[in-house]
């Protein structure tokens, strides 16, 4: 068959259906790297986690509590885009009970925030799995103004990957392995 003719016959892509693939996919590496974060960051002493490193959330744990008042931002501004969709708006439901102190933490509040970052982690990734084809065309509000779903799961995304190349960088100034970032194969 003549190639142009064998290109018409050709379906077109479901991109909302790659989409969905894609941001799973990302949503579950998040889940892992922060996993294998928290496990490294478990290790040190309350001291070490609470310890003034030099970055704008100044501790590691300032930047763990950042990153899931990140995560949780952007689930909020979601759940205002997504009323038609029971099951996505169900997902998001246990993030309305995390809240994470600003200052400094004792032991066990740092163990309360290892358990919001699982619990928005795994609320993410139920999220996307309850995503329809329709949903990835919605408008999202966001303060700065409107943008579509895509990007702003994107954005949130890139947010948890930045803050944790930033954990990545004050843990080997500590000498301490953190290869969490790594990709892994399916």
């Amino acid at each position: 068959m003549n190639p142009s003719r064998l290109l018409l016959r050709m379906r077109k892509p479901n991109w909302e259906k790659i989409m969905k693939d894609v941001f799973l996919t990302f949503a579950k590496y998040n889940r892992d790297a922060d996993a294998a974060m928290l496990s490294i960051l478990n290790k040190l002493s309350n001291e070490e986690r609470e310890k003034e490193r030099g970055s704008y959330y100044h501790s590691l744990s300032g930047l763990v509590r950042h990153l899931i008042g990140g995560d949780s931002f952007f689930c909020g501004l979601f759940k205002s885009a997504i009323i038609n969709n029971g099951v996505a708006l169900k997902a998001l439901a246990p993030l309305v009970a995390i809240s994470v102190p600003k200052e400094a933490l004792n032991e066990t509040q740092w163990q309360d925030v290892v358990k919001a970052c699982e619990l928005t982690d795994a609320a993410l990734v139920s999220f996307v799995e309850a995503l329809s084809e329709a949903d990835f065309k919605v408008t999202v509000k966001a303060p700065w103004g409107n943008s579509s779903l895509t990007f702003m799961l994107q954005n949130l995304i890139v947010h948890g990957t930045h803050h944790r190349g930033q954990i990545s960088q004050i843990l080997d100034e500590l000498k301490i392995d953190n290869n969490y970032s790594g990709i892994k194969g399916e």
